[in-house]
């Protein structure tokens, strides 16, 4: 059955081919390698995909990548899990026609307890 695993603790140094060249040397079928990278440095974040092909075992895959050193760190391999949905606030314009932020509340979308506490009262010292 087809499947897709996640690699973690991977080397900022590892390309996907390395991780393809790794693969290929422990006959495993894959039919892509995805390594994250981060958006502003363009550097490996650390951890990556490999989406198994059809007639490859997944279970059998894990035990042969799991632990194995690539580029000085031993890897961890594990089923990849679906990604979670996300929760954002509602947004919405929020004074005038600006664009709004994360949720309606004037916080700008965080989930407080301000609202719920009771705040002290300021005491107003005379001036005079």
């Amino acid at each position: 059955m087809p499947g897709k695993l996640f690699v973690g603790n991977l080397s900022f140094n590892v390309v996907e081919a390395d991780l393809t060249e790794l693969c290929a040397s422990l006959n495993i079928q894959a039919a892509s390698i995805k390594i994250m990278r981060d958006m502003e440095l363009g550097r490996s974040r650390g951890f990556g995909f490999i989406e198994l092909a059809p007639e490859a075992d997944m279970d059998a895959a894990i035990k042969e990548l799991n632990g194995k050193e690539l580029g000085g760190r031993a890897l961890t391999v594990n089923e990849a899990r679906p990604p979670r949905k996300r929760e954002f606030g509602g947004g919405g314009p929020r004074f005038g026609n600006r664009p709004g932020g994360g949720g309606g509340n004037r916080f700008g979308g965080r989930d407080s307890k301000r609202k719920e506490r009771e705040r002290p009262k300021r005491k107003i010292q005379e001036l005079y």
